[in-house]
């Protein structure tokens, strides 16, 4: 991967809004461009080679098992998004890891010593890393609110709205997302059960503010899903 491709992929990644060219460039020589196919995990690594991942293109499920062997989902990331070691302690968390859930996600790599030296040297770019971490948080904490306040069908209509803010695209009187999550993917979200989310979704097809099918969803009622 050349050193210009690299340096286009930092400077259109938010946490490089502020950067100067020579900023970037050092930013480039000190990662590696990777690409995921839909269904691979990524490696977080440990100690001095764990890693700091930057999503360029695609999307990425970020999740871990249980003691019973079930998955919860636990965010889901799009292009701008980070993830990977966020405590740069060398230790990131033993039993969460990082899927692709579109085919040729595109990321960006940096060692974690690499990394906190990149941060450490450009305090406007740490600046934004923290707020980057502290929004990651935040929405940990909206999604706990609604597992302790919400029941199943508010959780998913929710669900549905933040997806339809992060990835919808309007046509005329509708919201098009491109469906790339499994009923039990968004069941794994939600915490409920694969057999739940298709009972809800058909309900909501049935009272006319949702179409779906396994290639995409679309949205009939604007004012619904605002």
């Amino acid at each position: 991967m050349t050193t210009e491709i690299k340096c286009v992929y930092l400077k259109n990644h938010a946490l490089f809004t502020n950067a100067s060219k020579q900023k970037i460039s050092e930013a480039a020589s000190l990662m590696k461009i990777k690409t995921v196919y839909r269904g691979e995990t990524v490696n977080y690594g440990e100690g001095n080679f764990s890693k700091i991942y930057l999503l360029i293109q695609g999307k990425i499920k970020i999740a871990e098992f249980g003691n019973s062997e079930s998955e919860l989902i636990k965010d889901i990331l799009s292009a701008h998004d980070i993830f990977g070691d966020l405590s740069m302690e060398g230790q990131p968390p033993k039993n969460e890891y990082a899927e692709a859930l579109t085919a040729s996600t595109i990321v960006c790599v940096f060692n974690v010593p690499d990394f906190k030296k990149l941060l450490q040297d450009n305090p406007i770019m740490a600046i934004t890393y923290a707020n980057m971490v502290n929004a990651k948080l935040r929405r940990l904490e909206i999604r706990h609110s609604d597992l302790v306040f919400c029941d199943t069908k508010a959780r998913l209509i929710r669900f549905i709205k933040s997806w339809a803010q992060t990835d919808g695209n309007r046509k005329g009187e509708k919201i098009i997302l491109n469906n790339y999550l499994t009923h039990t993917d968004i069941a794994n979200v939600i915490a409920t059960s694969r057999q739940s989310v298709n009972v809800l979704l058909n309900e909501l097809r049935d009272s006319g503010v949702l179409f779906y099918n396994r290639k995409k969803i679309e949205l009939n009622n604007t004012a619904y899903w605002n």
